[in-house]
């Protein structure tokens, strides 16, 4: 009985060192690499296990490139996964590139995904060039009128600047300056829309794509729409707003004008009032100059008789005005 149980406690410790070991070196992977003649040690693949790499994302891009011609080194591969870079990609980048002979060290491509853009895009837009359509672009002609202009850009990857160099909303941002620029250097908006092609040749010759990712091999014009009288709107809000302002001073005019007349209206009566206090007064002078015996009789007769000659003056000025007396009526 004792027998039997040591058996199958040494079976079982078999089966778990054979199970530790299988888990620790990937024999599978190992026959595969031999079979592509893929030359690796099961020690190499014992370290990846130790170095938490997964051999498989290292051995099968191995096997990839081998087969397509490509050297890569078992170390390159696997310090690329230790970055955090995408192995498999970067190999698939490789083959693209060399299938295309476009000249791609392992090292540029490797930076080139480390750098957090899709090296195979990239490789395969340097195959076939990328149309980027730009966003309504508004532009305003010397004569004032605004033209919408949507515009199509064709450019090509360029891998040496791809590390470094500006994206895509760089190269729609430049284009929608250039068409900016190009329609408000022109006299008159028919001009550009009898040859929508002068801006491209304009905006294509500013070298746009200089410090980006890109190169860029034409520029279309594909859509021009007329849009509003920005000139004549300007004008107009710049009339209205002298109006206004004429409008403003004139108020301020009036109601000095208005304040001035009552401030003359209030002196006026002011004055009247002080007339009509002193001519209160005259009687009562005059009386008081007879009683105290400065003014005579005939003093007082004769300043009578100045009054009512000035006032048959006045009679006389205020008649000639209003026409010749009329005789009197007789009854």
């Amino acid at each position: 009985m004792g027998d039997i149980i040591g058996a199958a406690f040494l079976l079982v410790v078999v089966l778990f060192a054979l199970g530790l070991f299988l888990n620790l070196v990937p024999l599978g992977l190992w026959i595969s690499a031999i079979a592509a003649d893929v030359r690796i040690s099961i020690f190499t693949l014992v370290g990846m296990r130790l170095r938490r790499v997964t051999p498989s994302k290292i051995v099968l891009p191995l096997i990839k490139a081998n087969k397509a011609g490509i050297s890569v080194e078992v170390n390159q591969l696997e310090a690329h996964y230790l970055a955090g870079g995408n192995v498999d990609k970067v190999v698939d980048a490789l083959i693209a590139a060399h299938r295309a002979q476009i000249p791609l060290p392992f090292e540029r491509s490797a930076a080139i995904d480390l750098a957090g853009r899709d090296v195979l895009e990239a490789v395969q837009m340097s195959v076939n060039p990328k149309v980027i359509e730009t966003p309504v672009v508004s532009a305003v002609a010397k004569n004032g009128i605004e033209l919408k202009i949507k515009a199509r850009v064709t450019v090509r990857a360029n891998i040496d600047r791809l590390v470094g160099g500006a994206g895509e909303p760089t190269i729609i941002a430049r284009v929608g300056e250039g068409i900016v620029t190009t329609v408000g250097s022109s006299e008159s908006h028919n001009d550009v829309l009898a040859n929508p092609d002068d801006i491209s040749k304009t905006v294509l010759g500013k070298g746009l794509d200089a410090g980006t990712a890109f190169e860029i091999l034409s520029i279309d014009i594909a859509d021009v729409d007329v849009g509003r009288n920005i000139g004549a709107e300007l004008q107009t809000d710049q009339a209205e707003a002298d109006k206004r302002i004429a409008q403003a001073k004139a108020e301020e005019r009036r109601a000095m004008a208005v304040a001035k007349e009552q401030e003359m209206k209030a002196y006026t009566q002011e004055m009247e009032a002080k007339v009509v206090e002193a001519e209160a007064q005259v009687p009562h002078a005059m009386a008081e100059a007879l009683k105290s015996g400065r003014l005579g009789v005939m003093d007082y007769y004769n300043l009578n008789n100045i009054k009512a000659d000035t006032d048959m003056r006045d009679s006389i000025s205020r008649s000639g005005n209003e026409g010749p007396l009329k005789p009197p009526t007789v009854k």
